[in-house]
């Protein structure tokens, strides 16, 4: 969609498909916990993902894998604060992936200009208050349950008229909040308390999604979405994440959120020839 994002003085357009690159400061996500865990690997990494062509960074102090409970506030602070603090001049926009209200306020004085929440701002009563009062642009994603019992048994009657009804919903309340609408972004949450069919049904019918005139940021990178259907472990999975961000491009996604941003911008920038049959600039 034709949409532009305000970051402070900086801002991005959404004229074409753009890369969120995964900097994840845990001890224990499902992908590739531990390996940024420490402020100097992680601010590498974080020029990696630039240098490889990222239009936004993630960070991200909480795993929210499947199973996963919740991390201490002060603990999460200490994870991501000073990696903010230390990637915030890398000429990207830096999002916090936090469901805490307090950690939106610490993320946001030490540099980050938009805000990840897999709860959709629910999980904290403080959150649309915060983001409402900080101005900034805010992903709201599905997810069925908390991460610690999503995948226990996830069921729905129509997943694909649920998941819009939420998302819409979501955006009209926090709106009312007083959150700016020009700052929303909505995710379904793929592998957020959805089986794979729960999954496929939500990608194959993404228009209905994209239809609800916000962004759509989706991500699919490495999860158990591909290493199911293909039979892959998580290092494993490049290539089919390569074939979904190529029908996520393809059908309305504005927004990927990726850990392998070089084969993102690849599959993006092909995509877009066949589909524009121009030459990306």
């Amino acid at each position: 969609m034709s949409a532009v994002l305000s970051f402070g003085e900086r801002t991005l357009e959404l004229d074409q498909p753009r890369i969120m690159g995964i900097l994840n400061v845990t001890p224990d996500s499902f992908s590739d916990g531990g390996r940024f865990f420490d402020r100097e690997a992680a601010a590498a990494h974080a020029q990696e993902l630039v240098a490889a062509g990222a239009d936004i960074l993630d960070v991200g102090g909480e795993s929210t894998r499947p199973g996963a409970v919740e991390v201490p506030l002060q603990e999460e602070l200490d994870r991501v604060i000073p990696v903010i603090e230390a990637v915030s001049e890398l000429g990207v926009p830096i999002s916090v992936d936090t469901r805490k209200a307090a950690v939106m306020r610490a993320a946001a004085a030490a540099g980050a200009a938009m805000i990840n929440d897999v709860s959709a701002l629910e999980h904290d009563p403080e959150a649309e208050a915060t983001v409402a009062e900080l101005g900034m642009p805010v992903c709201l994603m599905h997810m069925q349950g908390t991460p610690e019992t999503m995948q226990d048994n996830p069921r729905y009657r129509d997943v694909v008229a649920e998941v819009r009804t939420y998302l819409a919903e979501r955006a009209r309340q926090c709106a009312a909040a007083g959150i700016d609408p020009a700052n929303l972004l909505l995710d379904p949450g793929i592998g957020f308390g959805k089986t794979v069919a729960h999954n496929l049904a939500l990608l194959h019918h993404l228009e209905n999604l994209a239809d609800l005139n916000y962004p759509l940021v989706v991500g699919t990178s490495r999860k158990s979405l591909a290493g199911k259907l293909l039979n892959r472990e998580v290092e494993q999975r490049v290539f089919g994440d390569a074939a979904v961000i190529g029908w996520l491009v393809s059908h309305g996604a504005d927004v990927v959120r990726v850990h392998d941003v070089a084969a993102a911008r690849d599959v993006v920038r092909m995509t877009q020839a066949l589909a524009t049959a121009r030459i990306p600039q």
